[in-house]
């Protein structure tokens, strides 16, 4: 089963990435700061804008930077693209075919933006596009859903960020990632024990906040990608704006939970969630929490930034796991292919 192995894959992609890819991120590192960009728009679909949402809050909280998520129909249905001239515009594709995430790259660098690929494929249109490219380093990946291409995507992005800052400390920080999934790929081997709990739901809601947001929007991309049930991501703060309406007796709900600023919020909206009776499925390092949760999906303790590389991990063993009792091909999601190209 490649979704399995690609899983398991991930601590020794990031540790190569991290080894082999640090000179490529220090020379870009330093086209940026000679741009001196006054924001940056990050073009990208489907679980390569998951990655983005990270990068939002990443640029934002370390870099104090702007970031806009492009809208990639105005560059190719439209044909009115926005200006673009003084951003850091950045393409983001695991296969670096996406033709409108390709035409964003293309009309920020006519216009003299500074441009940037991340993708998993050195030749791709998107890395001949911009003017710098950085590449995942995760090898072939064989499974449609995409999971260790993702949490490249989220390291890339968070040694962009460490190279940009300065800051010592993230740097060696970053070098804890390889083992801080490794914990978690262990930790997760009792999700397999209780996925037949959840083999009839039909719906279901993912929560976070923050660095997680993006956490959220993915873990529930993952289990409807293979598993072809009805559920969405939220924030936290959003959520309560609506959607809990609909939660009642038995409704799962997981909450992307690890310790940090949000841990006061969710602990609030987890008491809500038990007055409705809900199922509270729980991926984090705090026992008070993981001690609530119907079930709970531990993770190591990992700095707040860093975290969403970590916790999405139970997130896509769950999703797995689903498929596997439900009785679905896991490599080959029906109605999906490996290369989606969007114009």
């Amino acid at each position: 089963m490649h979704l399995q192995r690609e899983i398991e894959e991930q601590p020794a992609v990031i540790a190569r990435l991290l080894d082999e890819q640090r000179e490529t991120v220090t020379h870009i590192a330093a086209a940026i700061r000679q741009f001196d960009p006054a924001y940056i728009c990050i073009a990208a679909r489907g679980t390569s804008d998951n990655a983005a949402r990270y990068a939002a809050y990443l640029f934002g909280a370390h870099l104090g930077l702007t970031v806009a998520l492009s809208t990639p129909s105005l560059h190719t249905l439209y044909e009115a693209p926005p200006n673009l001239s003084r951003a850091l515009t950045i393409g983001v594709s695991q296969s670096g075919q996406a033709e409108d995430v390709r035409r964003v790259l293309q009309d920020a660098r006519d216009q003299g933006g500074l441009t940037l690929a991340i993708t998993n494929h050195l030749d791709s249109p998107m890395a001949q596009t911009a003017a710098h490219h950085l590449h995942l380093m995760a090898g072939d990946e064989i499974s449609i859903a995409a999971t260790k291409t993702y949490t490249a995507q989220l390291t890339s992005f968070a040694m962009l960020c460490a190279a940009l800052s300065n800051d010592a400390s993230l740097l060696d920080t970053l070098a804890e990632l390889p083992g801080y999934l490794r914990g978690v790929i262990e930790q997760s081997a009792v999700i397999p024990a209780w996925a037949e709990r959840y083999r009839y739901m039909d719906q279901f809601a993912v929560i976070g906040r923050g660095y997680n947001y993006a956490t959220a929007f993915e873990i529930s991309l993952k289990v409807k990608e293979l598993c072809y049930i009805s559920g969405e991501g939220y924030s936290e703060a959003d959520f309560r704006h609506g959607p809990i309406a609909v939660i009642g007796q038995g409704f799962p709900v997981m909450l992307v939970a690890p310790t940090g600023k949000t841990t006061p919020v969710i602990r609030d909206l987890i008491d809500k969630l038990d007055e409705k009776s809900a199922e509270t499925l729980i991926i984090s390092d705090a026992e008070g929490l993981l001690n609530r949760a119907t079930k709970a999906m531990p993770m190591p303790p990992v700095p707040e930034w860093l975290s969403p590389v970590v916790a999405v991990v139970p997130g896509q063993i769950f999703a797995m796991q689903q498929a596997l009792v439900r009785g679905y091909e896991v490599d080959s999601p029906r109605g999906l292919s490996k290369v989606t190209i969007t114009e």
